[in-house]
This record gives C-alpha cells, sequence and structure tokens, in this order.
C-alpha cells in the first residue's frame, strides 16, 4: 500500500493548488462555502491527477528503467504492478468524475478535458519537442480555469499568463536538467532539444512571467482597506491610499525565478520541480514569504 501510494506521486498534489487562483486574489479564500467548494475541485484534481501518472509510468516502463532515477518509482522497481496500477487508476478516475459531475456539469467538462490532455500527453505528445512542454502549461491554465468554473470568481488576463508562462519556464528548465542528466535515453522528445534552444526557451519564458505578473500587480485594483488602516495611511500620505499593494510580492517572483534559475544552470536540479519547492529551502522561504504578502496584503491590510 505504501508503494501504490508513492506511485500516485502525492508529492505532485501541490501544483492543483492553483485551483485557488481565483477565490484568493478575489478576497474570499475564508469564505467556508467557496473554500470548501474549491477544496472539493482540488480533491478532484489529485485523483484525476494521480490516475494520470499511474497510466503515465505503466506506459513509460521500458524509459524509466532506464533513469538514473524514475528506475526506482514503484511500478519501474516492480514493487507495484502494471495490472493494479491501472486497475487503481481506473478507480480513481471514475470517483474523481463522479465527483466532479456533482459539483458542476461544466467542472465535470474542464475535469475531463483535463484527464484526456493528460492521457493525450502520455501516449502521443510526449514525443513531440515543443507540443509536449505546451501540453504542460495547458494543464495548468485548466487547473486556473477550474478554480473559476468552481467559484463563479474572473482570475485577472495578467495573473493568467503569469501562471502560463511560469509553467513554460519550469518545463524549459526541467528538459534542460534532464537533457545534461541522462540524455535523450530516457526520454524520445529531447532527441529534438538542443541545450542552446531549451535556454532561449528558459530565458524567453522567465522574462515573460516576470512582466506578466508585474503588469498584473500594477494593474490589479488596490485591495480593500479597512478603516484603521486607511485612516492611519491618509495620516502618513494620501497618496498611500492609491498605492497598488500588491506590488510589494514582486521581489519574492523575481527571487524565486532567480532561485530556480541557479538551480538550473549551477546545480543542474530541476528535474523534478515537485521536489524542488519542498526540499530546496532558499526557493522554500521564498514561496512562503510571497503567499504571507498576498495573504497579508489582501486580507490583513
Amino acid at each position: 500500500m505504501k508503494s501504490l501510494f508513492l506511485a500516485l506521486r502525492p508529492t505532485q498534489w501541490l501544483k492543483n493548488l492553483i485551483v485557488y487562483t481565483a477565490v484568493t486574489f478575489n478576497g474570499l479564500l475564508f469564505d467556508q462555502r467557496l473554500f470548501l467548494q474549491v477544496f472539493y475541485g482540488f480533491f478532484v484534481f489529485c485523483l484525476i491527477s494521480s490516475a494520470s501518472y499511474l497510466i503515465n509510468d505503466v506506459k513509460d516502463f521500458a524509459f524509466d528503467k532506464k533513469h538514473p532515477a524514475k528506475k526506482y518509482r514503484p511500478i519501474a522497481s516492480g514493487k507495484v504492478s502494471k495490472t493494479t496500477a491501472l486497475i487503481s487508476a481506473a478507480i480513481l478516475a471514475i470517483g474523481g468524475f463522479l465527483l466532479a459531475y456533482y459539483l458542476s456539469p461544466p467542472f465535470f467538462a474542464v475535469a475531463l478535458l483535463f484527464f484526456v490532455v493528460h492521457v493525450l500527453y502520455t501516449f502521443f505528445l510526449k514525443g513531440l519537442a515543443v507540443i509536449d512542454i505546451l501540453m504542460i502549461a495547458l494543464s495548468f491554465s485548466l487547473r486556473a480555469f477550474a478554480g473559476e468554473i468552481l467559484t463563479g470568481l474572473h482570475v485577472p488576463i495578467w495573473l493568467v499568463l503569469a501562471i502560463v508562462f511560469l509553467s513554460l519556464f519550469v518545463a524549459s528548465a526541467k528538459r534542460h536538467s534532464e537533457l545534461l542528466r541522462v540524455g535523450s535515453i530516457a526520454r524520445p522528445s529531447l532527441f529534438s532539444y538542443k541545450e542552446r534552444l531549451l535556454d532561449f526557451y528558459a530565458t524567453t519564458f522567465a522574462t515573460a512571467t516576470l512582466i506578466s505578473y508585474a503588469l498584473f500587480v500594477f494593474f490589479q485594483e488596490p485591495p480593500r482597506l479597512n478603516l484603521a488602516t486607511a485612516q492611519l495611511l491618509a495620516f502618513v500620505s494620501p497618496v498611500a491610499l492609491e498605492r497598488k499593494w500588491l506590488i510589494l510580492t514582486f521581489p519574492f517572483v523575481l527571487l524565486g525565478i532567480m532561485r530556480y534559475g541557479q538551480i538550473v544552470y549551477e546545480k543542474r536540479g530541476a528535474q523534478a520541480p515537485e521536489k524542488l519547492v519542498t526540499q530546496d529551502l532558499p526557493l522554500i522561504g521564498t514561496i512562503l514569504g510571497w503567499g504571507i504578502m498576498v495573504v497579508s496584503i489582501i486580507y490583513l491590510v
């Protein structure tokens, strides 16, 4: 059971927190009804994504056995049989879709599309250079859109673009690290990538992420100030009332991009992004600092 649980890749569930984007940046994260609604959506994506990971690991069994790190995965190492993995994937997918339909038919449609994208990625698109990276960005975008569907709240377009470009940056950095560490033996699409091309992609998407997020925090409406804070700021300077306070979160995003780039180009350890955000202390500190600042500005100021 422990091996089967590890085969579900629980560390990857962190990606599904993106469904909270809409409710968080609209100032309603602590609304009990909306929070629970999004939590159920988060749970649905955990079930469906884990089902897709099991299918992926069964499909990539031969390639994973050649990979220096992936060969220790439960399915590749033989700790979980292919039959058990596929049966578990079917149970998780069916359970996820039933819960998704219970939440709302439109959310079910998004969840189904998410699963179809992952399956197509596993069997066909993963071997196509460039397309494989774009599919990763689509997967993140669908999570953010699902949060909108569940809550009826809007995610600003510049924030959506920042999420898209950040996912493209992380995917490009991952391919870069994989290419340098194991070459094309463990992933067919790496045959079509060159180091300089992936450098170009990573640089382009990192820049686009910073620009998109900068535009988001600049154009985003200032948070509603409580009376005491408003009176204090008005006393200090009336101009302070019109400040775009979310701009204060930009340095954390900049620092996070810089740290991730350092890991990619100096340590070559970006082939497992989910491990970096749970093991690299400077990156963890940056993400926590960004989260605390966002919550403080939107909900406490």
